[in-house]
């Protein structure tokens, strides 16, 4: 395989690694059994190398005492008339390079050693074996042999070498050296036995063979049952993976299939208990959610008749409270704007339930939300006076267009505005639109009471109020925020929302170009320009959580 495929590879092999618990058992196991068995066998061919070297050793040592004890007695025994020393050392070699041939070891003879021998030069004589170099014998050890006051035998480590021409291979051997005394010139010789090791290192190398064969298929032999054993254990965990994944998808009836009675078995049927109960409660909770839906859409619907026969009688009494008393013409009005808010209160449970039901649909077509921003602040001026506060529209371009529904985005904007109003304490309310390439968005600032921290994400609930003790000055029914959410969901948008203690809130609409296309960033920033140079100071305020898949949030 070439390094570039090995490169590529590496990003799978990674994947392999992080998301499988049987490779990583299996490569684990091999990795701690590689080095275990490499330690093992280390060790073992240590012991094994030090064992023949050593026996080798002891061998070589007494078979060149043996020899040189040999050689010294034959010297000893010649005839007192052979004064020829050079006929004496040609003899001793030949026997001693017979004997070698025979026992497997080679010979070199040197001397005669200086100051032993009068009239004959130092070293003058160097014989060998046939085809081996003198200087296989290592310096060290000639020059502790040659030291006049030398007896027994040494032995040293080193590696013969042969003349090219002697058809033989340079191989490691031990070495010994020892004195002989010639008779017929009265020198003192050093004979070096070289023994070589060849056996002992091809046994080596059959050993290390072995070990390696023999560890690679213990490696073999470890992986396979490692496998087979986390097999036994992760298949059922990946098939219980496999059931979640359909239950979560909606697949209420899937189970696991549970074979015997091992700690596995049981798992799986605890498993399939769990399934079955969160079946059972999530059907209970359907039929609940169904039965819910089903009351408020009736209620809804069947309130309408008696609300329109009250709403009759009521506008009778309305028109005719001129001629009434003050405390009867009081609650004439009182019963009027009650009626009103019922009224409000019904079209918003029946807009509620059509989205509880998924029966909402847009009616599309392009608008430019500078034109709603306008729109919205000329119905909600007379609020807004009554409040002592003024809307004030702010576009950052000339058109703001997007594909929307107009009837729900102008609700979406009328509830900003008439909250914003509701909160603003006698403050100016602002309309900011802005568009960019994705999408447009619109964002409606108050400088009131503001919102505590963590009450961004409770404003979009239904019915819920930051002060439950607080009035409902403008009549409204709790549930605006939450239909103006549904309603920014519809269209594939965001609803944002952000506010401080006593720095006022600021509520952002992000639509798409088209309808359901994706929106990567907003227009506009969620916290006011005039808020965060303050909110990056200190801490506090509220900021809804989210990201754009969960449209309650900020960017």
């Amino acid at each position: 395989m070439s390094a570039g495929r090995a490169i590529r590879r590496l990003p799978y092999a990674w994947t392999l690694w992080r998301r499988s618990i049987q490779a990583r058992v299996v490569i684990s196991t091999l990795l701690l059994s590689a080095v275990v068995a490499t330690i093992v066998g280390m060790v073992l061919l240590n012991q094994v190398s030090d064992g023949l070297v050593d026996g080798k050793t002891r061998a070589s040592v007494a078979e060149a005492t043996r020899g040189t004890v040999d050689a010294q007695r034959r010297l000893s025994g010649a005839s007192g008339t052979e004064f020829d020393a050079s006929a004496q050392l040609t003899q001793l070699v030949a026997s001693i390079v017979q004997r070698g041939q025979v026992q497997g070891y080679d010979v070199v003879l040197t001397g005669p050693v200086a100051g032993s021998s009068e009239g004959v030069a130092a070293g003058s004589g160097t014989r060998n074996s046939q085809g081996v170099r003198s200087d296989s014998v290592p310096a060290q050890l000639r020059e502790r042999v040659e030291t006049p006051d030398f007896t027994g035998v040494a032995w040293s480590y080193t590696r013969i070498r042969y003349e090219p021409g002697a058809g033989r291979v340079d191989a490691p051997a031990v070495v010994t050296g020892s004195q002989l005394l010639l008779p017929a010139d009265g020198g003192t010789y050093t004979l070096y036995y070289l023994f070589p090791m060849t056996d002992q290192q091809r046994t080596l190398s059959l050993v290390q063979r072995s070990l390696v064969t023999g560890g690679g298929l213990l490696l073999l032999l470890v992986g396979g049952l490692t496998w087979l054993v986390t097999r036994q254990v992760v298949t059922p965990v990946r098939l219980a993976r496999r059931v979640a994944e359909r239950l979560a998808s909606g697949r209420l009836e899937e189970r696991m299939h549970v074979r015997g009675d091992d700690d596995i078995a049981r798992l799986g049927q605890s498993f399939n208990q769990m399934a079955s109960s969160l079946q059972k409660q999530i059907r209970q909770l359907e039929e609940l959610s169904r039965v819910q839906r089903r009351f408020v859409s009736d209620v809804s619907h069947e309130l309408r008749t008696p609300l329109t026969t009250v709403r009759m009688a009521g506008d009778v009494l309305y028109d005719a409270r001129d001629r009434f008393d003050p405390v009867t013409a009081r609650s004439a009005e009182l019963l009027q704007k009650e009626l009103d808010r019922f009224e409000m209160l019904l079209a918003d449970l029946l807009e509620i339930s059509r989205y509880d039901a998924g029966a909402a649909v847009l009616d599309l077509e392009d608008v430019d939300l500078v034109d709603v921003a306008h729109r919205v602040a000329d119905s909600t001026r007379a609020l807004a006076e009554m409040r002592g506060t003024e809307v004030v529209v702010r576009a950052a371009g000339p058109a703001a267009v997007a594909e929307v529904d107009v009837r729900r985005v102008e609700r979406i904007v009328r509830n900003l505005v008439t909250n914003a109003i509701d909160h603003a304490e006698h403050r100016p309310v602002e309309i900011t639109v802005a568009s960019n390439e994705q999408g447009s968005a619109l964002a409606v600032r108050d400088h009131g009471v503001g919102l505590h921290p963590g009450e961004a994400v409770l404003v979009f609930n239904r019915f819920w109020r930051a002060d439950p003790a607080r009035a409902r000055t403008t009549g409204g029914t709790g549930l605006g925020l939450s239909i103006s959410l549904e309603d920014a969901h519809l269209h594939g948008g965001w609803l944002h929302a952000w506010g401080e203690p006593g720095r006022g809130s600021q509520f952002r609409l992000t639509l798409p170009r088209r309808a359901g296309d994706p929106i990567e960033e907003s227009p506009l920033p969620l916290v006011p320009a005039d808020a965060a140079p303050e909110r990056r100071d200190r801490p506090g305020g509220s900021v809804a959580p989210g990201t754009p898949d969960r449209p309650i949030g900020t960017r």
